[in-house]
């Protein structure tokens, strides 16, 4: 499996999930994936990692109780200085949701809302570099928002956290732009303003890895989880959306020489 060593600045490099069940949740995807998890943290409130063949992929922590936020997978982006990115995301219309602090030697950590209200974590790594493999089954293949104003949440990321855009594709039916590096896609913002239902607010996606999109969607229903869209083919692969146990919705695609990179679906 082919690892990474760093995110390029601005690109994806975490992703977490928060869980009214950790030891549901820790199962669920542990024979979903074939992860293992490391043992809870206790001086970080019994946060662990996921990892694929020993390498990190993912990170869960349980939600507090109490809480009405719901399960929910978040995303981070690499930065190396996380005041400074929390300071530009508020003076770009931007809000402070948790200012950036640090995580014993790991690294530092903040989250904001985008002026569309979709919100995006931060990390500046220490010790902890971010997952360590991208594009493989199994591991997180491509990160995407949605959003009801997308000029200005292109805008925002372009100005916030540095990102080289690419416009995918400028028409009424289907806006698409994208972050790249080098000659990768590493994720996309799509204008979701014609279909996002009512009360569904901005929010980011994370896409998995599989061999098998229909068959790890039959595997999801098996260990409790649910099928929130179902498989569908697209020149990047075969998509769907699925809900682990608790409700925390995720992504799906077959991992193939298009990955990481270009993917796009409503």
């Amino acid at each position: 499996m082919p690892t990474r060593d760093a995110a390029p600045i601005g690109a994806p490099c975490w992703i977490d999930l928060m869980t009214s069940d950790t030891e549901r949740s820790r199962a669920f995807y542990c024979q979903l994936f074939g992860w293992a998890a490391e043992q809870p943290a206790e001086e970080f409130g019994g946060y662990f990692n996921f990892t694929s063949d020993g390498v990190r992929v993912a990170g869960c922590m349980a939600s507090r109780p109490g809480s009405e936020v719901p399960d929910v997978w978040s995303i981070y982006l690499a930065t190396d200085d996380a005041k400074k990115a929390v300071e530009a995301a508020a003076d770009h219309s931007g809000q402070v949701l948790v200012a950036a602090m640090d995580v014993g030697d790991f690294g530092t950590m903040a989250v904001v809302s985008d002026p569309g209200g979709a919100a995006i974590g931060m990390w500046q790594p220490g010790l902890h570099r971010g997952f360590g493999v991208l594009g493989e089954p199994g591991a997180p293949s491509w990160f995407e928002l949605h959003t009801r104003d997308y000029p200005t949440a292109v805008s925002f990321y372009r100005e916030v956290f540095g990102w080289d855009t690419h416009v995918v594709s400028d028409t009424p039916e289907f806006r698409y732009t994208t972050l790249r590096h080098d000659d990768g896609w590493l994720a996309g913002i799509m204008d979701a303003s014609g279909f996002l239902p009512d009360g569904v607010p901005a929010h980011w996606s994370a896409y998995f890895g599989v061999e098998d999109t229909d068959a790890a969607l039959a595997k999801i229903v098996d260990l409790g989880g649910s099928v929130v869209m179902a498989a569908q083919d697209s020149p990047y692969g075969r998509l769907a959306t699925a809900a682990d146990p608790t409700g925390a919705r995720f992504k799906l695609v077959a991992a193939n020489e298009a990955m990481p990179g270009n993917v796009s679906s409503p």
